[in-house]
């Protein structure tokens, strides 16, 4: 596990010399990698504005189950690149989430560490992402900020529903806030008029075109992006890289399951411009990297994170009809249906939610937990 623990490792020099320089900068690198639970433990001495800031900025990496104040801020650059109009309806969503949740008397806690921010910043993004009526529209902001509120109100409202279950309760309301804004407003809204979201599947005229791989891979790529709306390759890298911050293994995660939601999409015959922009891959990498949160890494687990990709077409196909986007229902709904399963060949890698940290932690615990096992065991 990459973590600020191992710092205790180096030995103290001078900051003026060379070797001390080189290990400042190997410190700081390393500090920046996982959670950050130094900084986290630090910033409760600050003020409140500062511990808003980080725990913001803790929200918009908690989107993709990290909790990295780095990486919020890699992630909300890559949203600043790929659109600023889009990156300031996510700000303005997740302020939104997170003061109602202030507002509501959430645990301090939990707003500190993100919690209640990050669906309010993807019903943010998706509302800026359906609306036909182009950027810099600030009637949207009304929505945008009363969304946001709703989904801290209905988190609430779900935890002690899942809590009985040790489940997350993740982006349900995020799912369920962009799903019926979008089904009241529709595509003649005079105010709020959105775009038709499409089935994947190839209509009867369609004319196969032949595969461009390089599209393909790049698409990939694009899988990881597109859980944040960016259609980019560099804004995709960099929330990878973000990822990577965190977890390198939850990075992995989420390549293998975009890749895997692409062949499934290949196999399904779905049209090439859902490869080609990650539409076909982002809830696969999400899929994945919520078993690869809540899992001991190995290949038991990753083999579930298949049924999201196909969930996500069946949905995609049938929400489609009726014009609205299926967003991540399918990731949402198997992740949780997985973490359900009591097997016992799979029972002994389920982290407990209230002890999940990066799957390097997760991995070191479980050796650590299974060591002691044997040993009483033996005794």
């Amino acid at each position: 596990m990459i973590s600020t623990g191992n710092m205790g490792i180096l030995e103290k020099k001078s900051p003026h010399d060379p070797e001390g320089r080189k290990q400042c900068l190997v410190s700081a690198l390393l500090y920046c990698f996982g959670d950050m639970n130094r900084l986290h433990a630090h910033m409760k001495d600050q003020s409140l504005a500062l511990q808003l800031l980080v725990g913001c900025l803790r929200g918009i990496s908690r989107v993709i189950l990290l909790n990295n104040p780095v990486s919020g801020a890699v992630i909300l650059s890559a949203l600043l690149l790929e659109s600023p109009w889009q990156a300031l309806l996510g700000t303005l969503g997740l302020l939104s989430s997170t003061i109602g949740a202030i507002a509501f008397g959430q645990d301090s806690e939990e707003v500190s560490s993100g919690i209640h921010g990050f669906n309010g910043m993807l019903v943010a993004l998706l509302m800026g992402v359906f609306s036909s009526a182009g950027d810099w529209y600030w009637w949207l902001l009304l929505p945008v900020c009363l969304g946001g509120v709703t989904t801290t109100f209905l988190y609430s409202c779900l935890v002690p529903v899942l809590d009985h279950w040790d489940l997350p309760v993740t982006v349900f309301p995020f799912n369920t806030i962009i799903v019926l804004y979008l089904a009241c407003t529709g595509t003649t809204n005079p105010y709020f008029p959105n775009h038709s979201a499409h089935p994947p599947k190839a209509p009867e005229n369609f004319n196969q075109t032949q595969l461009h791989i390089s599209q393909l891979m790049q698409g990939m790529v694009l899988g990881v992006g597109q859980i944040f709306a960016c259609e980019t390759l560099s804004s995709s890298l960099l929330i990878l890289g973000a990822v990577f911050l965190f977890s390198p293994i939850l990075a992995i995660d989420a390549l293998l399951g975009s890749i895997t939601s692409s062949i499934a999409g290949l196999s399904m015959s779905v049209q090439h411009t859902h490869l080609y922009t990650g539409l076909s891959g982002f809830n696969g990498a999400l899929g994945s990297m919520v078993v690869g949160a809540f899992f001991i890494f190995n290949w038991k687990t990753q083999l579930l994170s298949i049924v999201t990709a196909y969930t996500d077409i069946a949905l995609s196909n049938l929400l489609g009809v009726v014009g609205l986007p299926a967003s991540s229902w399918a990731a949402t709904l198997t992740g949780t249906l997985v973490l359900l399963i009591t097997g016992k060949n799979l029972r002994e890698y389920r982290i407990p939610s209230n002890k999940v940290t990066t799957p390097e932690g997760n991995l070191h615990e479980h050796k650590e937990w299974s060591a002691a096992n044997m040993n009483v065991s033996e005794a």
